[in-house]
C-alpha cells in the first residue's frame, strides 16, 4: 500500500518508525562537556548566558536537518561526499582536523563518566574511566550485533534517563522567571565570559554529531528500502533517488525527528544552566562538577544530587559510545578504511586514561575541550552548508535560497564567535 493511499493513522505509525537517528545524534548535545561548560556559566554569571543555548539549540536544529536531508537525499555520509571531492592529500588533511575533534570529544565523554563514578561511588578516576569505556564497548556490541534499531532505543531510553538526573533540581527549586528572560537578551560581561560562551557552543552544536547523523540517516533510508522491499516481495533498493515521493515522505519524518529530539536536548541544557544559576551562586567551588554536585546536595538535598550524578554517568556512558559510533563514520568515509568499532574505541580511550592520571582539573579539562569542539565546528558546518546547495547533488531538495542565507549566517556566527576567542585568548 503506497503512502498516498494509506490511511492517516497508518501513515503516521510509518512516520514514527522513521524517528530515531536524530536522538542517537542528540546524545552529543548533552554529554559532559555540556555539564562542566553550562554548570559554569550559570554558577559564575547567573542568568547572562541562557540566551547562547537558545541561540546554540536552534542552530543545531538547521545544521543536523541539513546533514540528515544529505543521508536521505544522496544515501551517504557527509565524510563520504567530501572525500569525493577531495584529492587524497586533502582527505588525510581534513580527517585528522577531524580526529582531533572527535578525540576532544572522546576526552570530555570518558571524563564525565569517570566524574559521574567517582562521586555515586568514590571510584578512582583513571578505573572509572575504564568501566565508562567497558560499557561503551556493550552498547555499541550491541549496535553491531542487533542493529541500529534497537541501538536508537538504547540510547533514547539513556536520553531519557539525563533528562529526568539533570532537570529533577528544577522542581524543587524553581529559577526566578523574570531573571530567566533577562538572560534571553544577548550581551557578555568581560572575556571569561566570552570563553566560556564558545565552550557552550562548542558543547552544543557537536562536529562530530554533523558527520554522524547524515551517516544515520543514510542507514535509516536504506533499513527502510528493505523494509519495504521485503513487504512487497522485491529486491530492495539501497536509496531513494529517483523516488521524489519517497525522499519527501522521509525528509517530513527527518525534520519532526530532529526538532522533537533537540528540543529536548536543548532543554536538558538550559535545565542544567538554570539550575546553577538558581541555586550555586556565591557558593565556593563550582567552578567543577566535583564543586557543584557538592553544593546541589547542600542546597537541593542529596536524592537531587544522585539524580543530578545518575545524569552525569549516563550522559558519559552514551556519549562516549555515540562519539566512537562517529570516529569510526568519519574514518570510513574520508579514508575508506572501517577499523572495527572496539578497536577504535580501545585505541581512543588511552588519551584520557592519561590525562585522568593527571593531577588536571578534570572539570577543566572538560571546558578545554569544548572550546576545541568550538574550532572544529566551521570544518563540518562550512562543508555541509556548499554540498547541501549543490543541484548536482540533491536536484531538486537543495537548499533554498533564504534556507541557505540562514545557513550561511549560522557558520559566520560560530566563526566569528571563534576568532573573537582566539583574540582574547592571545591578548589575555
Amino acid at each position: 500500500m503506497s503512502t498516498r493511499t494509506a490511511p492517516p493513522g497508518l501513515r503516521r505509525l510509518r512516520a514514527l518508525a522513521l524517528l530515531g537517528p536524530a536522538f542517537v545524534a542528540a546524545i552529543a548535545y548533552v554529554d559532559p562537556g555540556n555539564v562542566a561548560a553550562n554548570l559554569t556559566a550559570g554558577a559564575e554569571f547567573g542568568y547572562l548566558l541562557v540566551w547562547v543555548l537558545v541561540m546554540a539549540n536552534a542552530m543545531a536544529v538547521l545544521v543536523q536537518y541539513l546533514s540528515a536531508k544529505l543521508g536521505v537525499v544522496t544515501g551517504r555520509s557527509l565524510p563520504e561526499v567530501l572525500a569525493d571531492r577531495m584529492p587524497r592529500r586533502g582527505r588525510i588533511a581534513y580527517w585528522l582536523q577531524a580526529e582531533a575533534v572527535a578525540m576532544a570529544t572522546d576526552l570530555a565523554e570518558v571524563i564525565g563518566g569517570a566524574i559521574a563514578l567517582n562521586l555515586l561511588f568514590g571510584v578512582p578516576l583513571v578505573a572509572g574511566g575504564l568501566i565508562t569505556g567497558a560499557v561503551s564497548m556493550v552498547v555499541l556490541a550491541i549496535q553491531q550485533r542487533r542493529g541500529q534499531r534497537i541501538f536508537e532505543t538504547v540510547v533514547v531510553t539513556m536520553l531519557g534517563v539525563i533528562a529526568v538526573g539533570f532537570c529533577a533540581g528544577l522542581l524543587v527549586a524553581p529559577p526566578d522567571a523574570g531573571a530567566v528572560l533577562g538572560g534571553l537578551v544577548p550581551r557578555f560581561d568581560g572575556a571569561d565570559s566570552v570563553l566560556l560562551a564558545a565552550s557552550m557552543l562548542g558543547a552544543t552544536v557537536m562536529p562530530h554529531a554533523i558527520y554522524l547523523h547524515s551517516s544515520l540517516a543514510r542507514d535509516r533510508v536504506r533499513h527502510d528500502a528493505e523494509r519495504r522491499a521485503a513487504v512487497a516481495g522485491v529486491p530492495p533498493s539501497r536509496t531513494v533517488q529517483g523516488d521524489p515521493t519517497a525522499v519527501r515522505r522521509l525528509l517530513r519524518a527527518t525534520r519532526w525527528d530532529v526538532v522533537a529530539a533537540l528540543l529536548i536536548a536543548g532543554g536538558v541544557n538550559i535545565a542544567m544552566l538554570l539550575l546553577a544559576a538558581a541555586n550555586l551562586p556565591g557558593r565556593t567551588g563550582t567552578d567543577s562538577i566535583e564543586g557543584a554536585y557538592a553544593a546541589i546536595s547542600e542546597s537541593l538535598g542529596p536524592i537531587v544530587a544522585v539524580l543530578f550524578g545518575v545524569g552525569l554517568l549516563t550522559s558519559g556512558l552514551a556519549s562516549t559510545a555515540v562519539g566512537a559510533y562517529a570516529g569510526s563514520e568519519i574514518m570510513a568515509g574520508l579514508l575508506r578504511v572501517r577499523v572495527p568499532l572496539l578497536t577504535r574505541r580501545l585505541v581512543t580511550l588511552v588519551p584520557a586514561l592519561l590525562l585522568l592520571a593527571t593531577d588536571v582539573s578534570p572539570t577543566y579539562l572538560l571546558v578545554l575541550s569544548q572550546v576545541v569542539l568550538s574550532f572544529g565546528i566551521p570544518f563540518a558546518m562550512i562543508p555541509l552548508v556548499r554540498v547541501t546547495r549543490d543541484a548536482g547533488l540533491l536536484g531538486e531538495f537543495r537548499n533554498a535560497r533564504a534556507t541557505q542565507a540562514v545557513a550561511w549566517l549560522v557558520a559566520a556566527v560560530i566563526v566569528g564567535l571563534n576568532v573573537t576567542l582566539l583574540w582574547l585568548t592571545v591578548t589575555g
